[in-house]
């Protein structure tokens, strides 16, 4: 059974870096991470789950909230089985459990609705703090 896992969050300064992989195991019936469209979201405390970034199965059309754009960057490497948000400028408002989710049933991104992706990793704790 598929599984995604998060990792690289912590607690970083303002203006500082992190990359957060999301890592796919568990594939069946020849299925490869290529089939799958990538999310990015995050949920604060107290707030509701927000999209942040999502990649096509092809890689192409990457979307970001407006919130992140130019600051964050995702990227897949289907070799790998392994996505990536890479974080830069990172400020307290980007505090958040980060999750990736997982959807083979969508291709392009549009929007972000959590109702979309089927499978959801555990979360890695991003805290921007100084």
């Amino acid at each position: 059974q598929l599984q995604l896992v998060e990792s690289g969050g912590g607690l970083v300064q303002p203006g500082g870096s992190l990359r957060l992989s999301c890592a796919a195991s568990g594939f069946t019936f020849g299925f490869t991470l290529n089939h799958y469209r990538i999310g990015w979201f995050r949920q604060a405390p107290g707030k509701e789950r927000e999209g942040v970034s999502c990649v096509s199965k092809s890689g192409s059309n990457p979307d970001y909230a407006d919130s992140v754009k130019g600051r964050f960057t995702i990227s897949r490497d289907d070799a790998k089985n392994t996505v990536y948000l890479q974080m830069n400028n990172l400020q307290p408002e980007d505090t958040a459990i980060y999750y990736c989710a997982a959807t083979r049933r969508y291709y392009y991104c549009s929007g972000y609705d959590p109702y979309e992706y089927d499978l959801w990793g555990q979360g890695t704790q991003v805290t921007v703090s100084s």
